[in-house]
């Protein structure tokens, strides 16, 4: 789900609002908010959360790395330490290039799957080779 345009701007939402407009559940919120250091809303003097745009906009990038890109949330904190502008409440990383660390990672095991077969091949040899002694 994508945030929905505004009709109205206003400086400050409630969770409720942020909720509706981002389709996650009050305590998915406040879960994001113990994990994800980016995300700090201001509490008002009854003590309730109260969302800036810049906040929606970060909740809105953390909702896309784990939601549509299905990053874990270890993952998607390293994303948004090293790739995300608190001054424009974006992703500075390509949504393309999100998934490049996992090509890279796919080609270094389909190696090391290769080194290993190669190993077993040969302990299989050496095997077989005892086995015509028995």
């Amino acid at each position: 789900m994508i945030v929905k345009d505004l009709s109205i701007k206003k400086l400050y939402y409630s969770i409720s609002e942020v909720s509706r407009l981002i389709g996650e559940e009050h305590y998915v919120l406040r879960y994001w908010e113990t994990e994800f250091d980016q995300l700090k809303p201001q509490k008002n003097r009854a003590g309730n959360r109260v969302y800036t745009q810049k906040d929606i906009a970060v909740i809105e990038a953390i909702r896309r790395l784990l939601r549509e890109h299905r990053y874990t949330i270890e993952g998607a904190k390293e994303i948004m330490r090293t790739d995300f502008d608190m001054q424009t409440g974006t992703l500075t990383v390509p949504s393309d290039d999100l998934f490049s660390h996992v090509a890279e990672e796919k080609s270094v095991s389909e190696a090391a799957i290769e080194v290993k077969r190669s190993q077993l091949q040969a302990i299989k040899a050496r095997l077989e080779s005892a086995l015509t002694y028995l």
